[in-house]
């Protein structure tokens, strides 16, 4: 987040407005006169519990947010929209997981992923009406939010805290339920439209919804379809992001010797790679370091801004790798419900969903490093080859009779930009019966299978061998230039390479007088045909199902007895699951003949068997003291195919002690099972980006014992002058990423305690402290901090220092090792608060006030044993402050609404880091700015059956701040937006 562009392998109620169900209230689509209580006979099944609860009272902190105020936001992404709420405000959305973000990764195009508390999205629970949804992302269980149809949510329910008991593994931070609407009579449908004022980043949303009862009412059944579509967006579309005018956060470059009183990062403009051109960065001497360009004219060194970029230089300016900035996405959502009711005791449900979701996004181009041309090679100029130096490449690399050549370190963007285009298809259908067995009694049976699945087609793909093969150029007979592979045949050697991570090893992928000659000496040199020969799009497959049997048993036991404050209510259930993930990428991949990443096949599979129940028992009521004290609790017992037994609990209390004031509160041990992924994936290629701890600039800024060890461990591999360490690498590292199969579970101990009050009529106020404790957590710690943690150790005998492999020599980081252990601790703490209040006029109509705020008190990870907590508070996406405003009028058929988005400054460099260095940088840019987003949107309704909205996205034009792409918010800008929608009831 501090800036820096690296080239990367691409693809590298309390919580409530009521501490209640009635918190929906706060977010729904009229403002009731709230003076009127629930009647104690009410009864109502809330998110956190599967018992139905009397006087809508729920222990458990809940959020609630209408589909109504979805729309009021001016969101179509449902995403995008629940960043807002404090606890959601880390999660994945599509500026995150797509092309430029340094948080994509491969196949994370488009994906949209919720993660409560900023303990990872593993971590949250995405329900549909309360039952689980099939993942998107292979091996994980990661619901994907594009596939949820907007128009068929009637609310939002977050419930946070451990609800494993209730739910199932995955729970640990909590449940982001969907509650989708039912019972559709009539025809709805809208029509959406909205771009920023630089007329891009479009946004369609088009829905309609059929329904109709029979059999006097007994029966509905409805089909819903939906069409979005979001246009894509490049960095290059903003002016400030493209070109000269990028201004990012990078080395000083008076600050080489790490002066204490210079500040180590200012924000600087015209910076470039030191070591590669889009046309060509020519090595003669051998040395790592460009001396010409293409033409034959010197290299431009610049001013060299550590640790890999220079300023005003030849290189290849780092704004050209900014890519995209939101993908384009397109996605088809249709739905077909079905109920219908035998009996009381029996009523028929089936819900089934088909979900055509597209996303694609473009990143980088492919580069090279220290490949080496002959001087036989008819394409290098003339200027270049009287340059070179006679026998240094021979000696270079020890190869007695080696032509005379050059190394070229070089950027093609004139080959073509890589991207992603994924399509996921996700069907799932639940069918059901459920009925009362008698007035104190109801049950529900129920079967859920999900599947998805995923083509991710990998676009301007590369052949290794075709590459290598193309840029090794002589001359025919006749003098034209020729793939040397073309005259020898099977005698065919590539020439060496420095480059050696993709030099081809194996038989070559084509007949050598297919070979067509590639020149690359200067930017737009290549032929198209010869473009077109070496590049390949390759499509990687995955597909994942779900099968989900779930049986449960609801009531009192008031036919028994009962309390004096009434019957004790119980749930009793039993669940069977099964989880499947099987990803097959293109064999040219898997085989490792491409520029990407190569990736093996992956499968695995686990099933569980669990049993569960719950208790909510009412001990007073309707006392001077206490108009409400019930206690209750949950237990679940799970049995996996993959880990053996696990156990998770929760407690829970309610005191009301009259209409205004409430207290509550949960205890809980949550638990989460690893994932496929976690246990089953073989190890596969993976590139990261490492910092080496060990260069000058970074040796004084971590534990004491660092400057010695990495002192021991260089001098030891030979590097010379070992305490002015440079880093020679500046690309990303190649390196192994598998599973675990001894992964055990993650346990939570968490709890909440909350206060909820109602002094005056239509005030409500709901506060709600919340603690997390995980432990050992599943952790697959980045390379960054393996290498760190190696040489901050007391010593080098350590297991970090075996996941990380240094070349001799050089000292340089080549390859690391990196698997999932049960090694991590989380701990996070925070307050929540909610409050909703009306105001009625009797000539201007309802005013509204709505605030969901957060405050975060501790986020601390420890990602291995040994390493220092890291302290997270404040960093990017986890802001100290949190605030959701929403000041609503309504008056007859017209509603404006204003809304503000709005989180605290965080800092830019990490709280250790910052701890280090007092003098990081200037300090008012220790701060990324805080994020203010205003939104307008105004109604009118005609008739009760017509309305048209409207409003206006980031009013003031926030634009992210100097550094950043999409940070605090996005750079789409001012967003506006129209609609229309129509309601028409007994339509058939």
């Amino acid at each position: 987040m501090n800036g820096l562009i690296f080239k990367k392998s691409l693809l590298t109620s309390s919580a409530a407005v009521l501490a209640t169900v009635t918190s929906v209230s706060a977010y729904a689509q009229e403002a009731p006169d709230q003076t009127n209580a629930a009647s104690s006979d009410d009864l109502i099944i809330v998110t956190g519990t599967r018992i139905t609860i009397p006087n809508y009272s729920s222990p458990s902190p809940v959020v609630a947010i209408t589909a109504d105020t979805l729309q009021e936001s001016g969101d179509t992404n449902v995403t995008q929209y629940l960043t807002r709420l404090p606890a959601l405000v880390g999660s994945g959305t599509r500026g995150r997981l797509a092309g430029a973000s340094a948080d994509a990764f491969i196949g994370s195009t488009g994906l949209n992923l919720l993660d409560l508390r900023n303990l990872g999205p593993e971590r949250t629970l995405v329900l549909v009406n309360g039952r689980r949804h099939v993942a998107a992302l292979p091996g994980t269980a990661a619901v994907d939010i594009n596939t949820i149809p907007t128009d068929l949510i009637q609310r939002i329910d977050v419930v946070t805290g451990g609800e494993s008991a209730i739910y199932g593994a995955d729970g640990v931070t909590g449940v982001v339920n969907f509650i989708m609407k039912r019972d559709f009579e009539g025809l709805t449908a809208r029509a959406r439209y909205g771009l920023s004022e630089k007329g891009d980043a479009d946004e369609t949303d088009l829905s309609i919804t059929a329904g109709k009862n029979f059999s006097e009412g007994r029966g509905n059944i409805a089909i819903s379809y939906q069409y979005g579509k979001e246009g894509r967006l490049e960095a290059c579309d903003r002016k400030y992001l493209c070109g000269s005018n990028y201004r990012g956060m990078y080395r000083n470059p008076a600050d080489g010797d790490d002066d204490p009183n210079i500040y180590d990062y200012i924000p600087q403009r015209n910076i470039s790679f030191f070591d590669s051109a889009r046309g060509g960065a020519i090595d003669l001497d051998f040395d790592g370091m460009p001396d010409l360009n293409p033409n034959g004219s010197a290299f431009n060194n610049g001013l060299f801004v550590p640790p890999y970029y220079h300023q005003n230089g030849s290189g290849t300016p780092t704004a050209d790798y900014l890519g995209n900035l939101i993908p384009a996405t397109e996605r088809h959502i249709a739905n077909a419900l079905l109920s219908y009711e035998f009996s009381p005791a029996a009523r028929l449900f089936v819900e089934a969903k088909y979900a055509h979701v597209k996303s694609m996004a473009t990143d980088q181009p492919t580069f090279d490093f220290y490949n080496y041309l002959s001087v036989d090679n008819p394409f290098m100029p003339d200027a270049v080859r009287a340059q070179v130096i006679p026998g240094l490449a021979a000696e270079a690399f020890e190869i007695d009779g080696l032509p005379d050549g050059v190394l070229m370190n070089r950027d093609n963007f004139d080959l073509g930009v890589r991207g992603e285009s994924i399509k996921r298809e996700t069907i799932r259908a639940v069918v059901g019966l459920d009925g009362e067995i008698n007035s104190h009694l109801k049950y529900e049976v129920s079967y859920t299978y999900g599947q998805t699945k995923v083509a991710n087609r990998m676009i301007g793909n590369q052949l290794n061998d075709r590459f290598f093969a193309a840029i090794d150029v002589v001359k025919d007979g006749a003098g034209n230039p020729v793939c040397r592979v073309a005259l020898e045949g099977a005698a065919y050697q590539p020439f060496p390479s420095f480059n050696g991570s993709r030099q081809p090893t194996g038989p070559l992928t084509f007949s050598p007088n297919e070979c067509v000659p590639l020149n690359i000496f200067g930017d737009g040199s290549p032929s198209q045909k010869a473009i077109d020969w070496i590049r390949v799009n390759t499509v990687d497959h995955a597909k994942l199902t779900q099968q989900v049997f779930n049986a449960t048993l609801t009531g009192d036991l008031g036919q028994l007895f009962e309390l004096p404050a009434g019957p004790v209510r119980f749930s009793l259930g039993g669940e069977y699951r099964k989880e499947k993930s099987v990803s097959r990428p293109d064999p040219l991949v898997s085989e490792g003949l491409t520029y990407t990443n190569v990736l093996v096949p992956e499968s695995g599979k686990y099933d569980v068997w669990e049993a569960f129940g719950e208790l909510y028992v009412p001990l007073i009521k309707d006392k001077p003291w206490a108009k409400e004290l019930s206690v209750g609790g949950a237990i679940r017992f799970s049995d996996y195919s993959s880990i053996g037994k696990t156990t998770t609990w929760k407690v829970n209390g309610l005191w009301a002690v009259n209409d205004a004031i409430s207290f509550r509160g949960t205890y809980s041990q949550a638990v989460r099972a690893p994932n496929i992924g976690e246990l089953f994936s073989p190890a596969g290629q993976d590139f990261q980006r490492i910092d080496d701890p060990c260069a000058a600039l970074n040796v004084n800024n971590g534990s004491s014992s660092r400057q010695a060890n990495c002192l021991a461990l260089l001098t030891s591999l030979g590097v010379a002058n070992p305490g002015n360490y440079i880093d020679p690498n500046s690309a990303t590292v190649a390196g192994f990423l598998g599973g675990n199969k001894d992964l055990r579970e993650e346990t939570a101990k968490t709890w909440t305690a909350g206060l909820v009050l109602q002094p005056v009529p239509r005030l409500r106020v709901a506060l709600d402290w919340y603690n997390i404790k995980l432990t050992n957590a599943i952790s697959t710690p980045p390379p960054q901090d393996l290498a760190e943690l190696c040489v901050d150790q007391p010593t080098l005998d350590n297991q970090f220092c075996a996941a990380i492999t240094r070349e001799p020599g050089s000292g340089k980081i080549v390859e690391f090792m990196r698997i999932p252990r049960n090694v991590a601790r989380w701990n996070t703490a925070g307050l929540d608060l909610t409050l909703d209040y009306s105001i009625p006029t009797d000539n201007m109509g309802m005013f509204s006030i709505r605030l969901v705020g957060g405050y975060l008190d501790k986020l601390e990870t420890i990602s291995m044993p040994g390493a220092e907590p890291e302290n997270e508070r404040g960093q990017p996406y986890r802001p100290k402050f949190v605030g959701n405003l929403d000041l609503t009028w309504e008056k007859g058929p017209f509603t404006v609404n204003y809304g503000l988005a709005w989180f605290s400054k965080t800092y830019r460099f990490d709280y250790n880091t910052m701890q280090a260095n007092p003098d990081i940088t200037e300090p008012k840019y220790k701060k990324y700015k805080e994020r203010a987003r205003h939104d307008i949107y105004a109604s009118y309704t005609y008739d009760e059956r017509f309305k048209l909205f409207g409003g206006i996205r980031n009013f003031t034009n926030q634009k992210p701040d100097v550094g950043s792409l999409a940070y605090p918010i996005d750079a789409v800008g001012r967003f506006f937006f129209l609609g229309v929608e129509a309601k028409l009831e007994n339509l058939f």
